[in-house]
């Protein structure tokens, strides 16, 4: 199909949503789909420019068209096409009246988890900058990827107690990972520069590290900034500072370990990368307000 037509125009200061129209509560740890009439249709098919900040956005547009707005970039597109939004970049969509598809909402942390670094990888390739990925209509690739697209909808739709299973977690791995592909093997290379390829980087490189107790500016040397500039950047995502964002990773591998692992609380603490179990234990009640021991018995 033909690219997306494309110009330029410059930006003002615009609102800070967690999803549209919605406050900024709880924007971290969120897994989230919709189809795109469920919420446009509200707003008579055009939604104004915001931001989301501390989260990752795909809009996979099957049938119909859309001009959109990313950053300073303006681009009129048919379906199918997927819409790559990193955090902090300004967005704003007109539809044509009835387009289908999707909008996936997350914290590209949660795809991260526990996972290989082939999804650290995707994520890095596909959100390096903001970008339309046009695809063929008939092509047998872009067929399994609608049906991935039908299938994490479907999932949100299940019960509160499915939905916040691994099934989401899976799905949402495999979406990315296949438009990776189609971004990596594009004409255009992606550009992996910028603040949105920073944050995401930062984020896999948590995950890939938070048990070694790095100090700030181990990470900071890793992605080539200074201490002050990491902190910028992950305050601007996520209004938290960069050491805050490791702690409350590793609370969160702690809480899943007490809870599942039947091993004693010191033996988690050296798995946690902890020297000292007592300080494991101060750390976990500076964070949680229990005590390993009475966290697990509460679980």
């Amino acid at each position: 199909m033909p690219a997306p037509v494309i110009s330029r125009r410059p930006l003002r200061r615009l609102p800070v949503f967690a999803l549209y129209g919605e406050g900024r509560a709880g924007t971290l740890r969120m897994l989230h789909i919709e189809s795109i009439d469920s919420r446009s249709r509200l707003y008579d098919w055009e939604i104004d420019a915001h931001i989301h900040h501390g989260l990752h956005q795909l809009l996979w547009l099957r049938h119909g068209s859309v001009h959109a707005l990313l950053d300073e970039t303006r681009i009129a597109a048919s379906g199918p096409v997927a819409l790559v939004i990193p955090p902090g970049v300004a967005h704003a969509f007109r539809f044509a009246r009835h387009t289908q598809g999707y909008v996936f909402t997350f914290d590209a942390a949660l795809l991260a988890e526990r996972d290989d670094e082939e999804a650290g990888t995707a994520l890095r390739t596909l959100f390096a900058t903001p970008a339309a990925i046009p695809l063929p209509a008939e092509d047998a690739a872009m067929l399994r990827l609608d049906v991935l697209w039908q299938a994490l909808h479907a999932e949100a739709q299940a019960p509160s107690a499915l939905v916040s299973g691994p099934v989401p977690l899976w799905l949402g791995r495999c979406v990315v990972w296949q438009l990776a592909q189609w971004r990596a093997h594009s004409d255009e290379r992606p550009r992996v520069q910028g603040q949105h390829a920073l944050y995401t980087r930062w984020l896999v490189l948590v995950e890939k590290h938070y048990t070694k107790h790095w100090p700030i500016t181990h990470y900071a040397s890793e992605l080539g900034l200074s201490t002050e500039r990491l902190n910028r950047l992950v305050r601007a995502e996520t209004g938290l500072s960069a050491q805050q964002i490791v702690h409350e990773r590793l609370v969160r591998e702690a809480c899943r370990l007490l809870m599942y692992v039947q091993a004693p609380v010191s033996q988690l603490a050296f798995d946690l990368g902890f020297r000292d179990p007592a300080y494991f234990s101060r750390f976990f009640r500076r964070h949680t307000g229990f005590t390993p021991a009475a966290f697990r018995q509460k679980a």
